[in-house]
């Protein structure tokens, strides 16, 4: 299972939320304390908006703490929103194209979890997608499939009618699966963040949510420090909205 993390908020170094934490999230690249496996070394990548707006990614399939580039880019890049992931692949070959966060647009997106044995879903899923979103999707992975399915179903224009519209596909779709289907993922237009946590068995990967002292907001798959009163776990079946002054939450269900 992968780990990620977030930030929005006043402007911050990368290495404030992936290097210096006492549980960073490059710390959690070799030693996560709340996944099946400790170690996520199949890639890495993070997303950055610039005050204008414009949207950059970086993304390797070197493990986190393998990439000497990182130390130098992270103490460089500043920003006001952040989104950071490092992979442990569930599917998909370890390439540049399979890392995440995936983007569109101004668009970005990453997500820990799988869906339902997708390796007999992906052709059914994928027919479901226009010739121009199609013709985006550069990688393999379950992941990549579900933010072209949310852009499909109309997230540029009503995040929750396309979150809804996607996950009750996702569940026709899988209804005689045995696996579950477990989302944790957190995505951004540039303006926002939010934060889907669902799964058809209610066990999504873990995800946590921070209002810092600064005013800044930070979500992550682990608490990045030790203050653990400070951290709520973002709820089971829910998409949290959270922009600079207040966050909202909206029930949905697999």
């Amino acid at each position: 299972m992968c780990r990620l993390a977030a930030w929005l908020g006043p402007e911050i170094r990368l290495e404030d939320l992936i290097l210096k934490p006492p549980h960073s999230l490059i710390e959690q690249s070799q030693a996560a304390t709340e996944s099946k496996l400790a170690v996520n070394g199949d890639g890495y990548g993070f997303a950055w908006y610039a005050k204008d707006g414009r949207l950059g990614v970086y993304r390797d399939v070197l493990p986190a703490w393998g990439d000497s580039n990182l130390s130098s880019l992270a103490t460089m890049i500043t920003s006001q929103l952040v989104l950071a992931h490092v992979r442990a692949s569930t599917y998909g070959q370890v390439s540049r194209s399979n890392c995440h966060p995936f983007t569109s647009s101004n668009w970005s997106f990453m997500h820990n979890g799988q869906i339902a044995n997708f390796g007999c879903y992906r052709r059914t899923l994928e027919t479901r997608l226009s010739d121009q979103l199609y013709a985006q999707r550069t990688g393999n992975t379950d992941s990549e499939c579900l933010f072209m399915l949310l852009l499909e179903h109309g997230l540029e224009q009503n995040v929750h009618k396309a979150v809804d519209s996607v996950l009750q596909l996702l569940s026709s779709v899988t209804e005689q699966c045995r696996q579950p289907t477990r989302v944790s993922a957190v995505f951004s237009d540039g303006d926002q963040l939010f934060a889907l946590r669902v799964s058809s068995d209610r066990k999504s990967p873990t995800l946590y949510v921070k209002r810092s002292n600064s005013g800044g907001v930070v979500l992550a798959s682990e608490p990045l420090d030790k203050a653990a009163n400070d951290w709520c776990a973002v709820e089971e079946g829910s998409l949290l909205t959270v922009n600079r002054h207040t966050q909202s939450s909206y029930s949905v269900s697999l």
